[in-house]
């Protein structure tokens, strides 16, 4: 009898990371490795429950075979077919029950690899024996990018610490080891509870004034992020937009990047200050203030909505994503962001979110953490070149430019990368198509910071002073 399926005769599924597209270089989402994993494991499961009833197939078609001896005599010539027949058919379906059991190990030996030499990837990292090289680029023996590096450097932080502090290389590496990864969140903390950076620490945010108007509204990831540039042009502002275009109203929220016009120390809740806010405390006061946008725009509870944030403004999006009381409140479906670490940020599950960075950008690699590859949660890096701006208008360097990004997002809602065309769904289902939307303009301040030496609140009572001669 022929054989079936004969064993080795399929290979075993194996992930792939995306294929660059273009300038794109994809990370997460439905054609990242963690999902492909993830659905592969939940076919080896399926394939377990196959398994144990060929097994019991296995084990009837042998009990038929032996009870046919007692009737071979009857028909020698066709009991001995049948028995062999049977036999043949049992020894079919162990061969078949042999792959797959096969095929599930490998997916699981597999599934093991990746984590040991993700595992193995960091713990180098932290000791200092691994890093970007040569080739990470999109060419041959290209240098890695700035961001990149700045992540390592970042990661780091613990080892080159210890190396300062006189350690041994070997010492240093164990350090960083232990260490585990760098906690941004900690050093910021401990950077506001220094002498004279009391600044950094959060203050009460709230919305001071807000206008009204109506628009056309793109709401492609690109048009999405322009929006963000203009609103950064005004200190302080924020945007909501309603939008009528999906299956039931939803909103949008535009969160700018830093204002760099004003003293840290000052009431712009978007100045340096709000980076510690947004990397430390967990944007606790700023999306207070967003919440409160929200319902002066007309936002009623429950209504879906997408938040878009560039550079600080994505991390202060990202916090959203995590924020217990706004999430209650609000059901946030997407998040967009452009130029911003937000590595240590897991968003609540249900949440897609879209990253962009670029390879010369510094400021994604700040937390020294790369972003989660999930099936709700897609990174594209940029890799195209960019001509160096005049010193003046250098800044945070030229990757960091919003326009870059914009133009990097006009590349993600043409990609037939199954990963962004899935992000690029998620979002749509929020916003629609766009069109007539009516928009608010809301202008946040933080709370000033109260001078030194002056007191807050009522010292205790003093005592008269005794006089001489009628102490005791």
């Amino acid at each position: 009898m022929a054989e079936v399926t004969p064993s080795g005769a399929g290979e075993v599924p194996r992930p792939s990371a995306p294929a660059p597209d273009g300038m794109l270089r994809i990370r997460g989402g439905v054609g990242g490795l963690s999902f492909q994993f993830e659905e592969l494991l939940a076919g080896a499961a399926a394939l377990d429950a196959v398994v144990r009833r060929l097994y019991a197939v296995e084990g009837d078609a042998d009990g038929i075979r032996r009870s046919l001896f007692q009737y071979q005599t009857d028909s020698y010539h066709s009991g001995s077919e049948a028995i062999i027949a049977v036999g043949e058919a049992g020894r079919d379906v162990g061969r078949v029950r042999a792959e797959l059991e096969h095929i599930a190990a490998q997916v699981r030996a597999s599934h093991r690899e990746y984590e040991f030499t993700e595992a193995r990837n960091a713990l180098l990292l932290r000791m200092g024996l691994s890093g970007p090289e040569y080739g990470s680029g999109p060419a041959p023996f290209e240098l890695p990018g700035v961001r990149d590096q700045v992540e390592h450097g970042v990661a780091e932080a613990p080892r080159g610490l210890a190396l300062l502090l006189g350690l041994t290389f070997p010492l240093a590496g164990t350090v960083g080891v232990l260490s585990g990864p760098t906690d941004v969140r900690r050093a910021v903390r401990d950077l506001a509870a220094a002498p004279g950076l009391e600044f950094l620490k959060p203050r009460p945010v709230r919305v001071v004034g807000s206008e009204t108007f109506a628009a056309d509204v793109d709401v492609s990831p690109a048009g999405l992020l322009r929006r963000a540039e203009a609103v950064g042009r005004t200190s302080g502002d924020i945007e909501v937009i309603r939008v009528d275009g999906g299956s039931a109203r939803a909103w949008v929220v535009i969160i700018p990047g830093t204002q760099l016009g004003g003293l840290p120390e000052g009431t712009n809740p978007f100045d340096t200050a709000g980076i510690a806010e947004a990397l430390g405390y967990d944007s606790e006061a700023t999306n207070a203030a967003i919440r409160q946008a929200l319902r002066e725009a007309g936002a009623e509870a429950g209504e879906q909505l997408a938040v878009v944030g560039y550079s600080q403004g994505g991390i202060h999006a990202m916090n959203l994503s995590r924020d217990k009381a706004f999430l209650a409140e609000f059901d946030l479906r997407f998040v967009l962001t452009a130029g911003s670490p937000v590595g240590g940020i897991s968003p609540e599950p249900g949440i897609g979110s879209l990253h962009l960075e670029h390879r010369h950008d510094w400021v994604p690699g700040a937390d020294g953490l790369a972003n989660a590859d999930t099936k709700d949660r897609a990174t594209v890096t940029l890799t195209n070149d960019l001509a160096l701006p005049p010193l003046q208008d250098f800044r945070l360097g030229p990757g960091h430019r919003l326009e870059n990004y914009a133009a990097g997002a006009e590349a993600v809602s043409v990609s037939r990368d199954p990963s962004l065309q899935a992000s690029t769904a998620a979002l749509a289902a929020v916003v629609g198509a766009g069109g007539a939307s009516t928009v608010t303009r809301f202008s946040l301040r933080r709370e000033a910071l109260a001078p030194q030496g002056v007191p807050t609140a009522p010292g205790p009572d003093r005592k008269k002073p005794v006089p001489l001669g009628m102490a005791v």
